[in-house]
């Protein structure tokens, strides 16, 4: 089966949430910076300066410490790269035709088609400077025929610059690079392939498909694939409107406030505890009141993206109590939240959301287990 030739950009945040934290306080620039707590959790983000010591995303900060002991811990501030991160999004929808929001600070963009009307790599080039220029913050990005080799030329081009694998040029580009190098090669799976003397990804393709089958199965014969740039896994366009949500109608109107509360948080419960499944984070938190004559209003509020009831619950709170004043009959009551994106396990680098993740994965077990509403707040009841 023949796949059209694409053009992809991958478009990256260099070390956002460091970043961010430098344009708030200048003092910091070229100190070795490290995002996350300093006793507990892990790394969330590190400076180039923090790097060059060893420290990586996702190491436990115990080790980062003693790696880097003058290294300047922050707690990081989310709603500040929420904000960021909303803003650069804006930016490149309104230039680009196709966009794919993968985390809060990493874009695929499909270009494919623009080359008839001009130089895909000089557009990409003035996006990035518009970016920069309006936000302040370093990007890198790569630019090729799929996801996964753009992104390997961003990996590349880092920090804070750009790449172009031409097309017929990926095995050349990719041969001397580590098959770590590869989006979803992990640790375990580097381990392996070094026992079968494979270090390069140009290993990977000598080895040849058959040796890969016999010892990872499916996961051999990607590998194989890959190792030439194959990889046909498509932009999926991000929308900010897709959401989830939750309503009731009644079976009589009601104007109990207490009730209509306690209702309110069951409902949030429920749409947060699906959001958590299916491990996303929302960014925005809406609410929809129908009364008895049939008007419907709403209200929403962006938020820093979260997934956590008592996050969500408060916002939700304050904007039903701004909409509804207790004069008319409420027909139906609903929950609504937007902005999603799979971020889940970036939010939880934090310390303090590390902590409450691990309670709501135990709270979520038990739902799973015995059912949605056998663990609920006090106010739901």
């Amino acid at each position: 089966m023949s796949h059209p030739l694409r053009t992809i950009a991958h478009y990256d945040l260099d070390s956002f949430f460091v970043s961010v934290e430098m344009l708030n306080d200048p003092s910091l620039k070229g100190k070795p910076v490290i995002v996350g707590g300093k006793e507990r959790g892990v790394v969330a983000a590190c400076s180039y300066e923090a790097r060059k010591y060893g420290v990586h995303s996702a190491m436990p900060s115990n080790k980062a410490r003693q790696l880097c002991p003058q290294a300047i811990f922050l707690k990081g501030n989310y709603a500040d790269y929420s904000k960021y991160s909303r803003w650069v999004t804006n930016i490149i929808k309104a230039e680009a035709p196709l966009v794919e929001k993968a985390s809060v600070d990493e874009f695929y963009l499909d270009l494919s088609g623009m080359d008839k009307f001009f130089d895909p790599l000089q557009w990409a080039i003035n996006l990035r400077e518009n970016i920069m220029n309006q936000t302040g913050l370093p990007i890198s990005f790569g630019l090729s025929c799929n996801k996964m080799m753009a992104k390997i030329a961003t990996n590349q081009a880092k920090p804070n610059g750009f790449l172009q694998v031409p097309h017929g040029r990926e095995q050349e580009f990719l041969a001397p690079l580590s098959v770590g190098e590869i989006p979803g090669v992990g640790q375990q799976t580097q381990l392996i392939l070094q026992s079968m003397g494979i270090y390069t990804i140009q290993d990977i393709f000598t080895t040849g498909k058959d040796a890969l089958d016999e010892r990872l199965g499916k996961t051999g014969i990607e590998l194989w694939q890959k190792s030439q740039g194959i990889h046909h896994s498509p932009v999926t366009e991000y929308h900010e409107a897709k959401s989830i949500s939750s309503e009731n109608t009644f079976d009589e109107n009601k104007t109990d406030i207490i009730f209509l509360q306690a209702e309110l948080v069951r409902l949030t419960e429920k749409i947060c505890f699906k959001l958590r499944q299916d491990g996303k984070v929302a960014g925005c938190v809406a609410i929809k009141l129908r009364y008895a004559d049939f008007e419907t209003v709403n209200r929403q509020l962006a938020i820093p993206f979260s997934c956590a009831d008592d996050e969500i619950i408060p916002v939700a709170k304050t904007l039903f109590s701004k909409l509804y004043h207790g004069s008319k009959p409420i027909r139906l009551l609903g929950v609504r939240l937007s902005e999603l994106t799979h971020d889940a396990v970036q939010t939880n680098m934090f310390d303090d959301v590390n902590r409450k993740s691990d309670l709501y994965k135990a709270i979520d077990g038990v739902k799973n287990r015995f059912g949605n509403y056998v663990v609920k707040r006090a106010s739901s009841n």
